[in-house]
């Protein structure tokens, strides 16, 4: 072979998320020759820009909050300030252990990891431009594809040219905003802004629609805004930013539309929250046969399978739920299918998540309006955070619980947790429809007092 013939391998990963960096390394193990290739961080958006460094950011962030409301609890201490600086560095370093810890086990399994950014030349050859520079080229009996999202623009003229920021950015900041406003009221959006509000920075959060995290039932949604209130954040919905342009000391002046009635909003920093895009652009699909929708998503079948033979797509890249756990499963079906012979699909499993606001909220199954539009005759309980025992001796009284059970089978069918711990308290509902148990298993089970869990009796005995 010379040296400009392409490296032979019989899988390639384009990608080190959470999908394929244990995908290359269970296909290694299996005895394939198996290439990695990666632009920047072994670890996906999880571990180096999404979960693990927000997730460390909302600690310190419900520590500060907890530390100013010391008081309520009998104790006494002195005013509370956040060091950014500490936050950014006790981040930075949770992030360097996992990501290290990713790319040694991808490398403990013997797959060839590559530092660079891949195109496909044809169907099952990639080239790849070297981050220290060079290029290699590469062939693969199997391709997958697993190379995320990006935060995506809101198109709001001259917001392109200023000082913005983003999901990523907005993690490195050494100093605190004076004033945040941030375009989007979704998952990210919400985390965010109820961080940088205890941080103590003034918060505002602009929402196009009639309500934050429209995709809740009304209830859910109401509830989150009057928490995000309670905490001081401005919530300004079926408003729209309509221009931006440089104001005052560095400052950013947003021309905002309030049911089409414009005003002016100057902002010390903007973070852009609406929604994430795939990252497809720089992987010439078209040379290799590999379909997208509009937005750039690769498509896919239940099989995970692109339009182009044995290539494959998994993770946020297909445009489906953009959740870590989700594009671990994505890795579990093509290990199960491709490896271990067996025949999983993505169809008709289960999509949980939960947002890392404070109280969570913790979200299983179809909310009652997706159960009413399936024509489901369903039943629903529903109990506020403030008829928990525990909750209240905690002084955590704020949200409420709503489960969706099917009148006939008496099986559940979604459930929604907002209040302290919603995201444990929403996993025990997910156990229990897994196990196909009837929601009278909970209303009538024994559970340890004064624990969470012991409410489900009181919630499932409320039965509408």
């Amino acid at each position: 072979m010379s040296q400009h013939d392409p490296e032979a391998y019989d899988a390639v990963v384009i990608g080190a998320g959470q999908s394929g960096g244990p995908l290359s390394a269970a296909l290694a193990k299996s005895g394939r020759r198996t290439a990695l290739i990666e632009r920047q961080f072994v670890g996906g958006s999880c571990i180096n820009y999404g979960c693990t460094p927000t997730k460390t950011m909302v600690a310190s962030a419900r520590v500060a909050y907890l530390a100013r409301r010391a008081s309520d609890y009998g104790v006494q201490i002195g005013s509370v300030t956040v060091d950014m600086a500490a936050v950014r560095e006790r981040k930075r370093k949770i992030v360097e252990s996992f990501r290290s810890g990713s790319q040694k086990h991808v490398e403990a399994a013997g797959v060839d990891l590559i530092f660079g950014e891949a195109r496909f030349t044809a169907p099952h050859e990639i080239e790849v431009r070297l981050k220290d520079g060079g290029v290699r080229r590469i062939t693969a009996s199997w391709t997958f594809i697993n190379t995320g999202a990006r935060p995506s623009d809101p198109p709001v003229p001259g917001l392109d040219v200023l000082a913005t920021l983003d999901s990523t950015s907005i993690q490195e900041l050494a100093e605190l905003p004076e004033h945040l406003v941030i375009i989007g009221g979704g998952y990210i959006g919400i985390e965010f802004g109820q961080m940088f509000r205890r941080f103590g920075s003034q918060v505002s959060i602009i929402q196009r629609g009639s309500r934050i995290l429209a995709q809740e039932d009304p209830e859910i949604s109401d509830e989150v805004a009057k928490i995000l209130r309670e905490d001081g954040i401005e919530i300004l919905t079926n408003t729209e930013a309509r221009r931006a342009q440089s104001g005052p000391d560095g400052k950013i002046k947003l021309t905002i539309a309030t049911s089409g009635q414009e005003h002016d909003v100057v902002a010390s920093h903007v973070l852009k929250a609406a929604g994430r895009a795939p990252e497809t652009e720089a992987l010439n699909l078209a040379a290799a046969g590999v379909e997208t929708t509009q937005r750039g998503a690769i498509k896919v079948n239940g099989r995970l399978e692109t339009t182009a033979p044995n290539i494959y797509a998994m993770g946020d890249v297909t445009g489906g739920p953009a959740f870590t756990h989700i594009s671990y499963d994505d890795f579990r079906i093509l290990r199960t299918n491709l490896i271990e012979g067996g025949n999983a699909e993505v169809d008709d499993r289960p999509v949980p998540y939960t947002v890392f606001m404070d109280p969570q909220l913790g979200r299983v199954g179809l909310t009652e309006a997706q159960a009413r539009e399936k024509g489901l005759n369903v039943r629903v309980a529903k109990m506020p955070m403030s008829s928990v025992a525990r909750a209240l001796e905690v002084d955590e009284p704020r949200g409420l619980m709503k489960v969706v059970v099917d009148a006939g089978s008496e099986k559940i069918l979604g459930c929604a947790f907002l209040g302290i711990e919603g995201g444990e308290m929403m996993a025990m509902i997910e156990i229990a429809m897994m196990g196909n148990l009837p929601y009278t298993k909970l209303r009538d089970g024994i559970f340890s007092h004064p624990t969470l869990a012991e409410s489900f009796n009181n919630l499932f005995s409320g039965m509408e």
